[in-house]
């Protein structure tokens, strides 16, 4: 309703102006002469008017012009018809009319009647709209016609370009390449590669449509180039003549293109070979892991070396030189103790050098070492031959702690079980495709020595507080602020390694288990193992020992967690945990890196955890140097057994 009122408005100063024309023309016509003529004709030119400003649509001067005119306005060409409703020569029935919408358009367009007057569009007014249509065609078919021939013009224009473009210089087969030169060290080897892999393409698609002739060509040049490239990672690694051979490749690559190019076959052949080197990728993932868990279970020949001629001059001893000093502060609880279980000489000598280098009164700390009996003897005469300054050290054999057997220690009694043996020293077991499972498979997670960390008490009954240490760390700081610390009444004291999303209980435990889903949140936040402050008195209190042995138990059948000490760890020390500043110990130099160095070089202690530990060949080289610095290599020992930094 207001749209039409809108448009009715809108019209209001044209109505005006017809009306005054209509009434001049009346006026100067015969009409006005005679009175009923007169009031008629008045009559007819409101009739008019009334029926232009009908709800038909807003007035139209067009169809004013063609449809309400007298005779007397006629203009020259346009016929009248004497007759109603009489039927044209289209078989239009004269009167009918036709309205689509609110515009008020005729689609009957031979004939237009107002009142009693009747029109019909002349021949000659129809055939020049036939020709408006026909020039309208004819101007649209023109501009498409012009549109194709711009684009065919462009394309030839590319063409011609490309013709202009040498694309055998330095085999660059690709117009692109000259264009976008890459001057990264290594791009001419990796142009290499990438014409062995369109040679590569063209060879499959050369032999599939019997080119033999180019199919020997590529060949032979594939070859050579792949003798050229080599091992080479950069450009400096190729040899100057090198070019020459790019340039050859390029050339025989451009008449391959030039014979064989079918975009649908080159991009199957890239897509297979994409998909086959994908599923290569993967298998060599698969081998990488498994072969970087059995380079952590060994033991590099250096060191084995070393403890054996440690072993064999420690048995040659008298027994009154086989004693350490200062004996009497091992239980005196006002002093410092770490405690440290190691099998490797080398690594727990680490330890032991680098806290005494960076400790600000040596002579109040006390080591606690502990070994297998296969170590003991190359253990203690390290430590007699290169002994820690004025501190004080022990060493102690594992296998002489006649409590820890079967009947007390669930995992000794575990590890009697059929089904354990079967699962960890039985033959037969995946490779590659078991990897994942290889770790746990680890000799460290059998040995006692991993598991004593839950007996410390038992081992050391007459200390108040220890630090426990693990022997893959490198101490940069004094130590003895850990000993101020107040745990507020908890038993240990860690950094704790949790992220968003990372690194809490759901990563460690089985929480499909009731066992775990009723007593721990699995959003709760892990901890770590290496550097642990343990308040021994309150540990006796809370019969931590006998917390572990109850989770063990349960877990015989390894259904709460895989094997290791941190998962049992977490449980045991649920709630007795008392989180440290993370500056006391930065983790990962064994499997990431990306860790900060600005992180690592602040922090009082930093872990090799993971499988990358300094002492092994797949170290990472950035992280060495903390570990190395605290190594005597001049030592004889070290010499004689071939370590070197």
């Amino acid at each position: 309703m207001a749209r039409n009122n809108r448009a009715k408005e809108s019209h209001f100063p044209l109505l005006a102006f017809l009306l005054l024309c209509l009434l001049l023309l009346f006026l100067a016509s015969p009409l006005h002469d005679q009175g009923d003529d007169s009031a008629r004709a008045t009559q007819k030119v409101l009739d008019v008017i009334m029926s232009n400003t009908n709800d038909m649509g807003p007035l139209s001067l067009e169809s004013f012009w063609k449809n309400n005119l007298s005779a007397s306005w006629r203009i020259a060409g346009l016929k009248t018809s004497n007759a109603t409703n009489q039927p044209n020569k289209s078989g239009n029935i004269v009167g009918q009319e036709k309205q689509t919408g609110k515009e008020g358009k005729f689609s009957g367009g031979n004939l237009l009647s107002v009142g009693s007057a009747q029109w019909t569009d002349s021949p000659a007014w129809l055939a020049r709209r036939q020709l408006i249509e026909k020039r309208k065609e004819k101007r649209a078919a023109e501009l498409v016609k012009q549109d194709d021939e711009v684009i065919v013009k462009l394309e030839d224009s590319a063409i011609e370009h490309s013709k202009s473009v040498d694309s055998a210089v330095l085999g660059k087969y690709n117009i692109w390449r000259k264009e976008n030169e890459n001057e990264n060290p290594d791009s001419t080897v990796r142009l290499m590669r990438d014409q062995i892999i369109m040679a590569r393409v063209y060879l499959s698609i050369a032999k599939m449509k019997n080119k033999l002739q180019l199919y020997e060509e590529l060949q032979s040049q594939l070859k050579e180039s792949q003798r050229a490239l080599g091992e080479a990672a950069s450009d400096a690694d190729l040899h100057p003549s090198d070019h020459e051979k790019i340039k050859t490749m390029g050339q025989v690559l451009s008449k391959a293109k030039e014979q064989l190019y079918n975009c649908k076959l080159v991009t199957g052949k890239l897509r297979a070979m994409l998909q086959t080197a994908d599923e290569q990728v993967r298998g060599l993932k698969k081998q990488s892991t498994f072969l970087s868990q059995l380079a952590a279970k060994t033991i590099p020949d250096g060191i084995h070396c070393l403890s054996m001629r440690l072993t064999i001059d420690y048995f040659l001893l008298p027994l009154e030189k086989r004693k350490f000093p200062r004996t009497e502060n091992l239980e005196n609880p006002s002093l410092y103790h770490y405690a440290l279980f190691s099998d490797n000489v080398l690594a727990a000598s680490v330890v032991v050098n680098s806290t005494i280098v960076n400790a600000k009164n040596p002579s109040r700390h006390v080591f606690h070492l502990v070994t297998d009996k296969l170590n003991f003897g190359a253990m203690n005469m390290w430590f007699l031959l290169n002994p820690p300054g004025k501190a004080t050290i022990s060493v102690e054999n594992v296998d002489e702690f006649k409590w820890l057997n079967s009947s007390y220690c669930p995992v000794l009694k575990q590890l009697e079980s059929a089904t354990m043996k079967e699962y960890y020293f039985k033959a037969g077991h995946p490779t590659t495709t078991g990897a994942s499972n290889l770790k746990y498979r680890n000799p460290k997670y059998l040995s006692m020595l991993n598991h004593l960390r839950f007996y410390l008490p038992q081992v050391y009954p007459k200390l108040d507080k220890i630090l426990f240490l693990d022997d893959d760390i490198v101490v940069q700081k004094d130590l003895t602020g850990l000993w101020a610390v107040n745990l507020h009444g908890k038993v240990n004291g860690a950094v704790e390694t949790c992220g968003e999303s990372f690194h809490r209980f759901d990563k460690y435990l089985n929480f499909s288990n009731p066992h775990i889903a009723n007593n721990f949140d699995p959003n709760a936040c892990g901890w770590a193992y290496g550097m642990n402050m343990f308040d021994l008195k309150v540990w006796k209190k809370k019969d931590i020992t006998g917390i572990y042995h109850k989770w063990q138990n349960l877990n015989e059948d390894r259904v709460l967690w895989k094997l290791g000490t941190l998962p049992p760890g977490l449980m045991t020390f649920y709630g007795l945990t008392h989180p440290l500043n993370k500056t006391w110990h930065v983790l990962g130099l064994g499997y990431n890196p990306s860790v900060d160095r600005s992180e690592i070089d602040n922090a009082a202690v930093v872990h090799y955890n993971g499988n990358m530990k300094p002492w092994l060949e797949i170290a990472m080289t950035k992280y060495r140097s903390y570990w190395t610095k605290y190594v005597k290599y001049d030592h004889p020992y070290l010499r004689n057994c071939k370590l070197q930094e």
